[in-house]
C-alpha cells in the first residue's frame, strides 16, 4: 500500500499539511471546520459532511465514530471535545472537583495543576482529546448565572490559575496520550453583562478590554493553551464571533497564537437568528471566517453556507484553506494520524477509580474552604458538644454540592442520570462519619430552596432546641445557576431566610455552612451566626472536608477570590475599583463588602510586620522583591496566603485603587515566624494609558502586603519608578 506524504510522520508538520490540503475537495475542507453535536445515535453525517470534530460523544460510540472517519477518502482523524469543567463532568463515576470559583479559594497553583492532571488522566482513556476549560471570564455582576464557573474577580489571579490548569490538562505536550487540550474561554469580555443577564451586550471599550479582560487570556496563550473559544456577547456592536480585531489582530497577530479558535455553541447561527447582523448563513460563514474563527461549533448550516459563499465567488477558497490548515496542523502535532486515541474503557475504569485521584479531590476541597466568620465556636470542642443538629436543604443534597456542569445539571438531559450517590460525601455524611464518640447527630431538611414550603420548619426548630450546636447548610440550587439562568436577586431563595431566622431564635450556637455557586446576600440572622464557612460547590469530597474543618481536623486556609456583598445594590462590588467616585458609600447603605476579596480566617492568628523592598527605586525593566515577616501567634499550625498589591499613586489615565500582583502560600507552626519573598516583575507596575498602550509610568507607587485586600489589613511601603 502506497504511503502518501501526509501519512508519513517523518515529514514536517508543514509538509504534511500542505500535501493533505492539496488533495482535499472544497467540501472536505469545509467539513473539517465543523464541530458536530454527536448525541444522536445516527453517525452517518461522518460519511457525508466529514466533520473535523465532534462533541458530546462518549465511550464505545467514540470508537464507532473514529472507525467511520478512518473509512473516509483521506482518513482524516476526528478531534473529540467534551465539557470537562471541574472533572470529567458527564462520565458516571468520574472525579468531580470543586467548581472553579471554589477551587480558586486554595490560592495554590500547584494543586490546581494537579486537578487538571487528574481530569486529563480520566478523560483521555475515554477517547476525549479536548476539554472546554478553563473559564477565564472576569466576574463582575454576581447575578450572572456563570459566576461559579470563573476563578473570581482579579485578572492576575485568573491568569495564574488558568496557566496552572492548562499545564495540568496538557501534560507533557500535544503528543502526550494522557493529556487533553485546554480551552481558554470565553474570549473575551463575555462576563461584562448588563443587569447580570447572560450574553447581553458588553459595554467594553478596547482600552477596558486591554486593562482587565484580556490579560488572563494573554497569560493563557503564553502558557501554551492551544484552543480559544469565543463568547456569546457583542461589544461596540460586534459579536465576539465576528470580531476580527479580537480574534486575529490581537490573538493571532499580536500574541502569536498558533492554535485554533472555536466558536461557542452555534455562535455562527446566532449571527443570523439572534444578533441579526447577517441575513443568511452564507453571510454568516464569511463573517465568521474573516474574523478568525477556525472551527464552528454546532452550526449545521455553516456547511452549505460556506460552500455557497465560495461557489458564488464571495469567499475565496484560500479563506477556507487557512483555518483548515491550522486544524490539520494541530491534529498532526497531536499524533492523531498515527494514533487517533480511541476509547480504552478497561484503562478508563482503572484511571477513574484510582484512590490517588480521590485524594487530590479531598485536598482541593480542604484548601478551598474559606472561614468567613468565627467567634471562637469553631473548631467544635468535643468535651462541650455532645449533640449536633444538622439542618438545611443543602446538608444532604449531592447534586447541589457538585453544582453545575455535571450529570444531573442542566447541560445534559435527565435521562443521562446523575453521578452515583455513593461517590459524593455530603456535609451530613461527613459530620456523621467524623463526629466524636458519644456525640449524637440529628438531621432535618427544614425547607426548600425552590419554593416557600416551610412544612419542615417545626421539626428543624425542635432538632435545634435539642442540640448543643446547630450546623445549618444553605445556599443555592441548580435551578438558579448556570448558563442562561442568571438571577434578579442574590438573596437566599425559597424558605431559607425563614429557616435561619427561626434557628437564630432558638438561642443555640449556630454555624452557617454555605454550599453555593456564587456569593449570596446573607440575612441578618446568618450574619449574626457564631461562624460562617464558605464551601461554594466543593465537589464529591466537599462534605468530608467541611466536617474536618468543623471538628478541627484541618485548619481552614482558603481566601476569597471574589467579594461577598452586603446587599444587591452594590453590583459590581469587586475590590479593584477605578478611582474618582464621590464619597465612599451610598446615601442609605454601605459600599463596603461584607467579606472582601482575599479574606479568609484561620483557627490561629497571623501577625504581619517588617515590610521591606529590595530597593526603594526601580529602573526600567527591573523587577522588585517584596519581603514581609509573618508570625503565627496562635496555638495551631496553619497555612497563610500572603498577598501583595500595587497602587500607582498618580497615573496619566484613570486607574484602579490597587491591584493584586503577587501572592505566596506558606505553612507556619505555632510561634513560628517566616519571611516571605515575592518577586514583582516590571509588568506588575503597568497601566493601560488613554491610548490603549500598556506602559510603566515613572513616579511613586505604594506596595501593600497583608492577609486580604482590605486597606486596614495591609502594610505599606513606597517605591519610586525612575
Amino acid at each position: 500500500m502506497t504511503t502518501l506524504p501526509y501519512q508519513n510522520p517523518a515529514l514536517s508538520v508543514d509538509e504534511r499539511v500542505a500535501d493533505l490540503l492539496g488533495r482535499m475537495t472544497l467540501e472536505e475542507k469545509v467539513g473539517q471546520l465543523m464541530q458536530v453535536d454527536a448525541r444522536s445515535e445516527d453517525l452517518s453525517f461522518i460519511k457525508t459532511i466529514q466533520p473535523g470534530s465532534l462533541l458530546h460523544i462518549l465511550g464505545e460510540k467514540i470508537n464507532r465514530a473514529m472507525q467511520l472517519a478512518a473509512q473516509n477518502r483521506l482518513g482524516i482523524p476526528l478531534l473529540i471535545g467534551e465539557d470537562g469543567i471541574h472533572g470529567h463532568s458527564f462520565w458516571k463515576g468520574a472525579t468531580i472537583f470543586p467548581t472553579q470559583l471554589g477551587l480558586a479559594g486554595c490560592w495554590n497553583p500547584e494543586l490546581i495543576e494537579q486537578v487538571g492532571r487528574v481530569t486529563a488522566e480520566e478523560m483521555a482513556p475515554t477517547g476525549i482529546h479536548w476539554t472546554f476549560s478553563p473559564v477565564l471570564c472576569l466576574t463582575r455582576d454576581l447575578r450572572w448565572g456563570r459566576t461559579g464557573e470563573t476563578f473570581g474577580e482579579d485578572p492576575f489571579l485568573i491568569g495564574e490559575f488558568a496557566a496552572a490548569l492548562i499545564r495540568g490538562y496538557q501534560g507533557r505536550g500535544l503528543d502526550d496520550p494522557t493529556a487533553v487540550l485546554a480551552t481558554a474561554k470565553h474570549y473575551a469580555g463575555y462576563s461584562e453583562t448588563q443587569g447580570g443577564r447572560d450574553a447581553s451586550e458588553a459595554d467594553l471599550s478596547r482600552r477596558k478590554l486591554r486593562s482587565y479582560f484580556l490579560p488572563p487570556f494573554e497569560r493563557a496563550a503564553r502558557a501554551g493553551a492551544m484552543t480559544f473559544m469565543t463568547g456569546y456577547q457583542s461589544m461596540e456592536g460586534v459579536p465576539s464571533t465576528a470580531n476580527r480585531w479580537l480574534l486575529t489582530e490581537v490573538l493571532k497577530d499580536e500574541w502569536g497564537f498558533r492554535g485554533i479558535v472555536v466558536t461557542d455553541w452555534d455562535n455562527v447561527g446566532r449571527l443570523v437568528r439572534e444578533q441579526k447582523i447577517c441575513a443568511n448563513y452564507a453571510d454568516a460563514a464569511i463573517t465568521a471566517l474573516r474574523a478568525g474563527n477556525d472551527l464552528m461549533m454546532t452550526t449545521p448550516e455553516f456547511y452549505e453556507g460556506a460552500i455557497e459563499a465560495v461557489r458564488s465567488g464571495r469567499l475565496a477558497e484560500s479563506e477556507i484553506d487557512a483555518p483548515c490548515a491550522r486544524l490539520l496542523a494541530l491534529k498532526f502535532r497531536m499524533g492523531l494520524f498515527e494514533n487517533p486515541r480511541p476509547a480504552d474503557l478497561q484503562r478508563a475504569a482503572i484511571e477513574i477509580s484510582r484512590p490517588e485521584h480521590r485524594s487530590v479531590n479531598l485536598e482541593s476541597a480542604r484548601q478551598s474552604l474559606v472561614l468567613l466568620q468565627n467567634n471562637g465556636l469553631l473548631p467544635l470542642d468535643p468535651t462541650q458538644v455532645k449533640s449536633i443538629a444538622v439542618i438545611g436543604p443543602n446538608a444532604d443534597d449531592d447534586l447541589q454540592q457538585l453544582g453545575d456542569w455535571t450529570l444531573g445539571s442542566s447541560q445534559h438531559p435527565p435521562e443521562a442520570g446523575k453521578q452515583p450517590r455513593e461517590k459524593t460525601t455530603t456535609v451530613l455524611d461527613g459530620i456523621r462519619a467524623l463526629a466524636p464518640s458519644g456525640c449524637s447527630v440529628t438531621y432535618e431538611r427544614g425547607c426548600s430552596i425552590i419554593n416557600d414550603d416551610l412544612n419542615g420548619l417545626p421539626a428543624a426548630v425542635a432538632a435545634a432546641q435539642a442540640a448543643d450546636v446547630v450546623v445549618v447548610v444553605v445556599g443555592d440550587h441548580l435551578n438558579f445557576i448556570g448558563e442562561g439562568q442568571s438571577t434578579a436577586t442574590l438573596e437566599l431563595q425559597g424558605g431559607q431566610i425563614a429557616l435561619l431566622d427561626a434557628l437564630e431564635q432558638t438561642g443555640k450556637p449556630l454555624v452557617v455552612v454555605l454550599v453555593n455557586s456564587k456569593p449570596l446576600v446573607l440575612p441578618p440572622s446568618a450574619r449574626r451566626a457564631a461562624a460562617i464557612l464558605e464551601g461554594f460547590n466543593p465537589g464529591m469530597e466537599g462534605g468530608r472536608a467541611i466536617a474536618e474543618a468543623l471538628f478541627g481536623h484541618i485548619n481552614p486556609s482558603g481566601k476569597l477570590t471574589i467579594s461577598i456583598p452586603v446587599h444587591i445594590g452594590q453590583q459590581p462590588v469587586f475590590y479593584s475599583q477605578v478611582r474618582g467616585q464621590h464619597g465612599h458609600r451610598y446615601a442609605d447603605l454601605t459600599q463596603e463588602p461584607l467579606f472582601p476579596f482575599g479574606h479568609g480566617l484561620s483557627y490561629t492568628h497571623y501577625a504581619y510586620s517588617n515590610l521591606r523592598l529590595s530597593s526603594t527605586t526601580l529602573a526600567q525593566e527591573q523587577s522588585l522583591t517584596v519581603l514581609v515577616d509573618v508570625h503565627n501567634n496562635g496555638a495551631m499550625a496553619g497555612d497563610e496566603i500572603v498577598q501583595v498589591y500595587v497602587s500607582d499613586v498618580v497615573t496619566s489615565a484613570t486607574w484602579v485603587n490597587k491591584a493584586l500582583k503577587g501572592f505566596a502560600r506558606m505553612h507556619l507552626e505555632p510561634g513560628e515566624t517566616k519571611t516571605v519573598s515575592i518577586e514583582l516583575p516590571w509588568q506588575s507596575f503597568q497601566i493601560v494609558n488613554a491610548a490603549g498602550i500598556a506602559v510603566v509610568e515613572p513616579g511613586e507607587f505604594e506596595i501593600l502586603a497583608g492577609p486580604s485586600s482590605r486597606d486596614r489589613d495591609l502594610l505599606k511601603a513606597i517605591l519610586t519608578v525612575v
